[in-house]
Order: structure tokens, then sequence, then C-alpha cells
């Protein structure tokens, strides 16, 4: 022990941790290698991850070389302050700390030829820029960026220590969102204006699973998309649960569509969930307005043309009243126009007019309107009232004859409940070739 506390005396004794190693002469050779411990997190919104680590640093220094033992001396964390260390610092980091429980986490161990292991347990949250457009179904590449601060490439030189098991630890990772397909080190140069300066990068390839979105996402949307669809199967005068149902489905879509907005950064281009919750919404939402025309079809559009016959029908007869009241002279004579004469007597009133012409005389008035006036009437008899009653008959069948060509002009509402039963085969049929297209696409 003595021996021991005599040699860190001795090395520590007139060493300047202001100069680096080998000052003037040729770069330090620093070793790095790295365990992760845990990926904590990965961050859509921030655009980061999180991650703990043993990150270790290796590099020989003459100054620390000693022949007093043939033991590698492993110090207290504080003789740390008086060595001198690298000024190496991550890139793209945005916060990260140095645990303290229940000491520093930090190793300093000297080997006999003057070479220093240092190690530390850190844990830092780096940027990691996302290509969101294919989210969920998307791979990530997040890089961990090491690099020396103040020293260039002419007094410092940094290499991945074991090449490529410098890192250790993938293996036992265990993120519930994501899997590391790959790893890749890479160790370069990068020129700014101060210099050339040494940088290590450590990159990651991950693998977002897509369980967790189908459960949440994909399978709520396909059901609630196929529940609008039922209400193709409820009678089309059954309004209250046809709109219920409808506006309920929208309202869902709407809601799914916002909570995933809130989880997400707000990112200018279209993601492949987007795409997938819009054509749901579209499919939802065309179910909607499907029983809108529908509705229009049976209550708007057939009874306003119902309406307009009505109308039509009761103009007419009202018009056939007049004109009838107007055939009777002031002697109480029927008035009967040529047309009239050929068109509308009928056979069998040939011979009752055959009959009665030898008791009347044909005349015409100035209007050329032919009329037929009774001469004296024999046996007290008159065929005033029985003319009448012809002439109304002819009129009544005259007007069920014009009525019946109306109704024909009237739309058959049954017909239009095959609205409902094409929407049962094409809206399945066209979601189902959405989502084959869908998967195709994003999938591979």
């Amino acid at each position: 022990m003595s021996v021991a506390k005599t040699t860190v005396d001795k090395l520590l004794k007139g060493y300047d941790i202001r100069l680096r190693p080998d000052f003037g002469g040729p770069p330090v050779i620093v070793g790095m290698s790295i365990n992760i411990a845990s990926i904590d997190s990965i961050s859509e919104v921030n655009m980061d991850y999180t991650i703990t680590m043993y990150f270790q640093q290796s590099w020989r220094d003459k100054r620390l070389a000693y022949g007093e033992l043939n033991l590698n001396l492993t110090l207290d964390n504080r003789v740390a302050d008086q060595l001198w260390l690298p000024d190496t610092y991550f890139l793209n980091d945005k916060k990260s700390f140095l645990h303290g429980v229940t000491v520093k986490n930090r190793m300093i161990r000297l080997h006999p030829d003057g070479t220093v292991l240092y190690g530390l347990r850190i844990t830092t949250t780096a940027a990691c820029m996302m290509d969101l457009r294919r989210y969920p179904l998307d791979e990530q590449n997040c890089t961990l960026e090491i690099e020396s601060y103040g020293y260039t490439t002419d007094d410092i030189v940094f290499f991945w220590q074991g090449g490529d098991s410098a890192v250790t630890g993938v293996d036992k990772l265990e993120l519930p969102q994501f899997s590391i397909v790959d790893i890749r080190l890479v160790s370069r140069e990068v020129r700014f204006t101060t210099g050339s300066y040494p940088r290590l990068s450590l990159s990651f390839r991950i693998k977002r699973n897509i369980g967790y979105f189908i459960l949440q996402t994909y399978m709520p949307s396909i059901l609630i998309t196929i529940l609008s669809w039922v209400s193709f199967w409820i009678n089309y005068d059954a309004s209250a649960a046809r709109v219920a149902l409808g506006v309920t489905t929208v309202l869902t879509m709407t809601t799914i569509n916002t909570h995933l907005r809130e989880t997400l950064p707000k990112i200018p281009y279209v993601k492949a969930i987007d795409v997938y919750l819009m054509g749901c919404f579209v499919f939802v939402f065309l179910a909607l307005l499907e029983y809108a025309f529908v509705n229009y079809v049976f209550f708007g559009r057939g009874p306003a043309q119902q309406k307009k016959i009505n109308e039509r029908l009761n103009k007419a007869n009202n018009e056939r009243t007049r004109y009838e009241e107007n055939k009777v002279d002031a002697y109480g004579n029927i008035l009967l126009t040529t047309l009239e004469m050929n068109n509308e007597v009928m056979p069998s009133d040939v011979g009752s007019s055959v009959s009665d012409s030898r008791n009347s005389v044909m005349s015409f008035d100035s209007s050329g309107v032919q009329f037929r006036k009774p001469m004296a009437p024999r046996d007290g008899f008159s065929h005033h009232s029985l003319d009448r009653s012809a002439m109304r008959s002819r009129a009544n069948c005259r007007l069920r004859r014009r009525s019946s060509k109306l109704k024909l002009k009237i739309p058959n509402l049954s017909d239009v409940s095959t609205i409902d039963k094409w929407s049962r085969v094409i809206f399945p049929i066209t979601f189902g070739f959405f989502n084959l297209i869908y998967w195709l696409y994003y999938v591979n």
C-alpha cells in the first residue's frame, strides 16, 4: 500500500493537465467503446431519443507510466480532475448528465505502460431527425456523433477500439415500439474553418413495430367504417337511426384523427397513417351522404312531383267544370264543337243522335258552333236531361284518361331502394380495394 501511494504521488507530482500527452509530437490516439445499457425513449414529437450507456475512452500517456508495481491501479474518481482528459463531446446532444448516485459514476484505471482507461456512465438525449412519410410503417436511422471539441487531427485521433465489436449490449435491448435492425460504426474527419476534427458515428437503424398501431388505430378505423355500412340495412324511413349512426361514426373518426395528431409533430407532409385515416373518414362520410341522397329521393323529389301532379289535376278538373258550364246556352241547349262531335261522340250515341235528329233542327250560330235546337216535344217528353248526362259521362271519361297519362310521370318510389342494395356491394368492394393498394404500397 505504501508502494502504491508512493507511485501515485510520484505520477501526479509535477503533472500538468494543461498539456496533452506527447505535446509537440504525434497526435494522441484515443480508442473508444460503448456498452449500451438501455434506450429509454424515442420521441417523434421532439425528434430525439434517450440512451443510457457506459462510455469508455482509452489512450496512452507516457507521463503516467510506472515500473514499481506490476499491477493496474484503479483510482478514485476524483483523481480524474487531476489528469489530462480528451475534450470529447456529443455533437447531436440535447441534454446529458453524468450519474452521481452514490458518487459520480466515472472510473480511472492506470496501466504500467501509461495507458489510461477512463469510463463514464452517461444518459444523453440526442437529436434524431426522422422522416415520417411512411409512419407507422417506417424505418428510422438515429446516430450518436462523437467529436473532439478543441483538438484537431494534428493533436488527437479517434478510433473505435475493437472494430465492429466496439459497441456491445445491443442484442440485449428491448424496445416497446421499435426493433433494432442494424448498427453501423463510422470514423471520419470533418472540416471546419478552424481545422479538421476527428468524428466517430454510431448509427442505429430501427424499425417500428406495427402491432400497437394495428390494435389502437387500424382495427378501430376498419370497424368504424364497417359500422357505418349498417345504415344500408336499416329502412329508409328510419331517419333517426340512420342519421345518428352516420354522425356518430363521422365524429369517432374525427376523434381518432385528432388524438393521432397530438402525438406527432406538426410536419408539412402527409404520413401513411394520415392517408389511411382520411380514406376511412371519406368512406364513413360517403355513407352518411348516401342516406342524404336516399332521403331526398324518397321524401324530397317524389312528394314534390306528386304535389305538382295533384295541382295539375285539380287545375284540369276546374277548367273542365268551367268548360261544361259554358256549353249550355241561354235556352238550355248543349253546345258542341265540330272537333268534339268527331272525337267525343261514342258509337252508342250515334243511334240516339239519329233518332233525335227527327225531333231537332240543326242550326249554326255566328261563332261557328253547331247546336241542336229541339222542336216541340212530343208526348210531353224532353231529351234535354238525357243529353246533359251523356255529356258529363264523356267528360269524366276523358278526365280519367288524362290523369292516367300524368300519373305515368310519377317515379316509382319502391325502386329507389336499389340505392341501398348497390351501396351494400359497392362500399365493401371499394374499401377492400383501397386496403389492398395501401398495404402493398407501404409495406413494400
